[in-house]
């Protein structure tokens, strides 16, 4: 089905600064709507329920598992994140844009279900950038980086099934590519006679 809305994809290795750029672009785009998954894990630092993440015990996950609530879901170092369908085709059949912050597994989920998502995968500069970052955010002990080492080199190996890659090396120029792929998609053929039904009526284009 065909939403007036976009919905954007963007993956990303635990480090290389997904979420501070999306952030970044949720506060200069008001447009954007993020969609708020489900976690079996526990908050981090300030993170708030249903602002950041809906944290969910394991038979609550399973439950929504068992009702097909999940446009996705996915083990992720160690824990489950899923993303509701609903929350996701009520906003776009809204008008809004809508932007995920999921993993590899996620985003290719998400491509079979809603054809027209756009995936971006965010790359960091090097192997030793992305070490530095996850130490320097001192929020998870050496065993643990380790682990999302070994998990980065596996997830940035599927790149390639993504529509759009930005390496993160520059926070600003990062950011600026974020945006130009969020407005030229808006400006496409098919997005905009979703978006602007009415104006392509009106001048008889099909």
């Amino acid at each position: 089905m065909d939403y007036p809305g976009n919905l954007f994809v963007v993956a990303a290795p635990s480090g290389a600064g997904k979420s501070s750029l999306v952030k970044a672009l949720l506060e200069l785009d008001s447009h954007i709507q993020l969609s708020v998954s489900h976690t079996t894990r526990a908050p981090r630092g300030q993170e708030k329920h249903g602002r950041d993440y809906f944290f969910v015990s394991e038979q609550e996950f399973d439950a929504m598992v068992k009702a097909d609530a999940f446009a996705e879901w996915a083990n992720v170092h160690s824990h489950r994140y899923g993303t509701s369908k609903k929350a996701i085709q009520d906003r776009m059949e809204q008008g809004a844009d809508v932007i995920l912050e999921i993993d590899f597994q996620g985003a290719v989920q998400i491509k079979h279900i809603f054809a027209n998502a756009i995936s971006v995968f965010i790359l960091p500069p090097s192997w030793d950038e992305l070490r530095s970052r996850l130490e320097r955010r001192g929020e998870d002990a050496g065993a643990v980086i380790e682990l999302r080492m070994k998990n980065a080199a596996i997830e940035v190996a599927q790149v390639s099934k993504f529509d759009f890659v930005i390496i993160n090396e520059l926070f600003d120029r990062a950011l600026f590519d974020l945006k130009a792929i969020v407005h030229s998609q808006r400006l496409k053929f098919s997005a905009q006679r979703r978006a602007r039904a009415e104006t392509f009526t009106a001048l008889h284009i099909p």
